[in-house]
């Protein structure tokens, strides 16, 4: 610098330590802005690693139980004659009517269990009892109106005890005999109502808990057809 521009050296002293503060402070303050943006790079990268980790740790355990069940078959058959069960098979051709008479249609589940960690032995406590199950029809025009296009949905009761490593096979009710006795079906007895076959697809979930208590549900569907089917010889 020009010393004619300072009236005085202490004058010209007093301006240099002005100059050298705004420097420091200025490096001070960007040592601030710099550690400040480096913390909060640093937090949300941690915030970030935990939400990826948080992510795949709950698609390896969804669920709350260490095992789920998996439905292996839904299979149904009709009752030709009071006492007399028809072969299970895995779509049913529900009559109205049979002989003059009206029967209920059993159907029949087989599921196993599966261990979310392949890695981990089960338990008795991985052990899955089943209570009860619903059954709901659905027609795949889209016309699902209940007591109109579809029967009505249902619950009942089955129990029966699922344990891993092994299939368990049960029996539930798949058609009631009230459906049968009521709108929409009824009208299709002896060809009396203008349909001939209503087509449906019966989805059965069935509802239980492990034995800690903790609630477990599997669906299986099946393909019911009902008419006024020819009745057997």
């Amino acid at each position: 610098m020009n010393a004619k521009h300072f009236k005085s050296e202490t004058d010209k002293g007093v301006r240099v330590r002005i100059m050298f503060d705004a420097i420091k402070g200025f490096s001070a303050t960007r040592t601030r802005v710099v550690a400040g943006l480096a913390r909060t790079l640093g937090i949300g990268t941690i915030l970030c690693g935990a939400g990826v980790m948080a992510s795949c740790h709950s698609n390896l355990i969804d669920g709350r139980t260490p095992v789920y069940p998996v439905s292996d078959s839904v299979l149904g058959s009709s009752i030709t004659k009071s006492g007399a069960t028809g072969t299970f098979e895995n779509q049913l051709r529900s009559d109205v009517e049979t002989n003059g008479g009206v029967f209920e249609d059993p159907g029949q589940v087989t599921m196993h269990l599966d261990l979310r960690d392949v890695s981990q032995k089960p338990t008795s406590n991985n052990n899955v009892t089943f209570n009860h199950y619903r059954v709901e029809y659905r027609r795949t025009d889209g016309r699902n109106t209940q007591g109109v296009d579809v029967p009505y949905a249902y619950e009942g009761a089955s129990t029966f005890t699922v344990t891993p490593g092994g299939q368990t096979t049960a029996s539930f009710v798949l058609v009631r005999v009230q459906a049968k006795l009521e709108p929409p079906l009824i009208t299709l007895a002896g060809f009396g109502g203008g349909s001939l076959v209503i087509s449906t697809i019966a989805d059965v979930t069935f509802y239980g808990k492990d034995q800690t208590g903790t609630d477990v549900s599997v669906k299986g569907s099946i393909s019911v057809n009902f008419a006024d089917w020819a009745d057997p010889q």
